[in-house]
């Protein structure tokens, strides 16, 4: 399960967001506060308690657990971590099959507590998407959004495995280069690692990071792929799971195919959501009356920039591709994205100017309101998607496959099709065709979907609930528009924060009333 968009050949073009990996975009919303300092006000004076677990995770070698301390110390990077941040590496197994074998180092983020001692919950570590998006990286950027839960915990994030400081995956002609070459080039600088690097051994680390923290049980809050990452380690660890958030979330019950498939469905959905807007309320609406002529419209100009890409700056130039990535980009921020969309179409058919498309997009950084890819990995994307997805179709699946979700959007089918190609030839094999969730005896676990959704439709939310298990898996929906609804929508703020202050979800079945509504 992954939240970018789907592999592409690798000609000159405007980059926008991530191009390899098959399924979703993720994306980053808004720029982020100024930071609280060591000594801001509201910091509590008193001596802060260290709390201390007593349920290490089961089979690891006690150099791992009980002789293993994490060290915080100031950070080094990146730059906007150097104030008001801790930064720590921890020690895990390299294959938890052989715990006692080569060990490797996770690169750890924290923002500790403002609240008062005494009512501190213990750690929310936090996963913003991907794969590939750094957490250590990634809390500076995103420490606005969940500000309001410092009170209560300290903020914990992480570069998972092949991602950033830990054990990062290289695809490119040489083991320096970041960029994505293919699966060769992962296998020639990165096997000794691609085998573990999938989701569920980063799950394994997380419950050794939890008994590092001093937790008892997890508390956790994953966005889109960390949705996957979060129900895989519900899975693995039930009685460890404490509060768990699940926002934006994908779909346990497809395979990488399916899911594709699923898609780009929503996000065409999203398109006629916004051509029907444009035509009813915006002056010369340049997708003309309604989403029949808007697909007409973007085939003529999808056309166009195949056989000439536009200029969109910097040297760039923005093609049939470009352009479906570019407008998807600003669907997943909902309404918020409409107006900027159509003005940067307009300037695009009118005057075959790419700028405002390519500079929206990279404002917007890809879609969704909770990360952003211009901290993550390409190579990781695939790699990790690949690792933990089975499916290596043959050529005669992979021409269906690539009809099939031509077939499912008129204007985002044709570049979304080459992401069935994403895995045929990676030299390992994956670990499984879904995702395994159930998580029985698990505490409640809460939720997320919008209603609007394109990059990971609203009904992957209702299916990962009741995937959980009954009891487990607890559904918030959001009439909303976008990709993220926290905590853009007030409603589903408050309900996430009170299940995180409390431990108490919302009823089952809860709807908050949005853009949609």
């Amino acid at each position: 399960m992954s939240d970018a968009h789907p592999i592409r050949s690798r000609r000159p073009g405007l980059s926008v967001g991530a191009r390899i990996i098959a399924g979703v975009v993720l994306a980053a919303i808004g720029a982020v506060g100024a930071w609280l300092q060591h000594d801001a006000p509201g910091r509590s004076a008193e001596p802060r308690t260290e709390f201390t677990a007593h349920n290490p995770p089961p089979g690891l070698p006690t150099a791992l657990t009980t002789g293993q301390h994490l060290h915080w110390s100031r950070c080094a990077s990146p730059p906007t971590a150097r104030t008001g941040y801790d930064c720590a590496t921890m020690k895990a197994p390299l294959d938890y099959r052989k715990p006692d074998g080569r060990a490797i180092d996770v690169a750890l983020i924290r923002r500790k507590a403002t609240g008062p001692n005494a009512r501190r919950i213990g750690s929310l570590v936090l996963n913003f998407g991907g794969p590939g998006v750094s957490g250590v990286s990634g809390l500076p950027e995103r420490l606005n959004q969940y500000q309001p839960l410092l009170d209560r915990y300290d903020l914990v994030s992480f570069d998972p495995r092949g991602v950033g400081a830990t054990i990062p995956v290289h695809c490119g002609k040489t083991a320096d280069d970041t960029r994505y070459d293919g699966a060769d080039a992962c296998a020639k600088h990165s096997g000794a690692f691609l085998p573990y690097i999938g989701t569920s051994h980063t799950a394994r680390d997380l419950d050794l990071l939890r008994y590092l923290l001093g937790d008892e049980r997890l508390h956790y809050f994953g966005v889109s792929y960390g949705t996957a990452l979060g129900a895989v380690y519900a899975h693995l660890y039930p009685s460890h799971v404490g509060r768990l958030v699940l926002e934006a979330s994908v779909d346990p019950t497809e395979d990488l195919d399916e899911e594709q498939v699923s898609q780009v469905k929503a996000v065409q959905a999203a398109f006629d959501r916004f051509a029907a807007y444009c035509a009813a309320r915006i002056r010369h609406c340049p997708t003309g009356d309604g989403p029949e002529e808007a697909a007409r419209r973007m085939a003529r100009l999808a056309d166009r920039l195949e056989k000439k890409p536009a200029p969109a700056g910097d040297g760039r130039n923005l093609d049939a591709d470009d352009l479906a990535y570019a407008v998807s980009d600003h669907l997943a921020l909902g309404t918020d994205g409409w107006s900027p969309l159509a003005k940067a179409l307009t300037a695009l058919i009118d005057r075959n100017d790419g700028r405002p498309l390519g500079k929206g997009a990279d404002d917007i950084g890809s879609a969704d309101r909770a990360a952003t890819p211009h901290d993550s990995s390409s190579a990781a994307r695939t790699a990790i998607t690949c690792a933990d997805s089975s499916l290596r179709p043959g050529f005669e699946r992979l021409d269906r496959d690539e009809a099939r979700v031509k077939a499912a959007s008129p204007v985002f089918g044709a570049a979304w099709s080459t992401g069935v190609y994403l895995c045929y030839d990676w030299p390992f094999d994956g670990e499984r065709a879904t995702l395994q969730v159930n998580a029985d005896g698990a505490a409640p676990v809460l939720v997320v979907g919008g209603a609007g959704d394109p990059i990971t439709p609203y009904s992957g939310a209702r299916h990962m609930a009741r995937a959980l298990g009954d009891g487990v898996g607890v559904l918030l929906t959001a009439e909303e528009e976008g990709h993220g609804t926290y905590p853009q929508n007030r409603c589903v703020a408050e309900s996430i924060d009170h299940y995180l202050r409390t431990g108490r979800t919302p009823a089952p079945g809860t709807v908050c009333r949005g853009t949609m509504s």
